[in-house]
């Protein structure tokens, strides 16, 4: 179990399946090896859709951002080793307010 290597970053699980979050990323760190993040994230992703319902997205990698909306009680980011975790199951957000002129114009010097 991944328990006391894991360094947890935000998490929004009940305990139960925060614990099978971390053994699942064990049993796919035991089967791939770290330069295969892809296969990772999928073994994790396709466990907790079996387990808790289709939905669920994982991302897996050693630099990377995010801002994601998510089902309450469906998040959870971690890292173990120089790899981190992210796993939440997508929600749909609210709808974007209006864009801004500041917005806008960022657009045109980005273009």
């Amino acid at each position: 179990m991944l328990e006391g290597k894991a360094v947890m970053g935000d998490t929004d699980m009940k305990q139960t399946m925060k614990e099978d979050a971390l053994s699942l990323a064990s049993k796919a760190l035991d089967c791939f090896d770290v330069t295969e993040p892809t296969q990772i994230a999928r073994f994790i992703k396709k466990e907790f859709d079996r387990s808790y319902g289709s939905g669920w997205q994982c991302i897996v990698g050693t630099h990377f951002g995010s801002f994601v909306t998510h089902c309450s009680g469906c998040f959870i980011h971690f890292s173990v080793g120089s790899l981190t975790i992210l796993l939440f199951k997508g929600s749909v957000g609210e709808p974007a307010p209006p864009r801004t002129d500041a917005l806008a114009n960022l657009d045109s010097i980005v273009k």
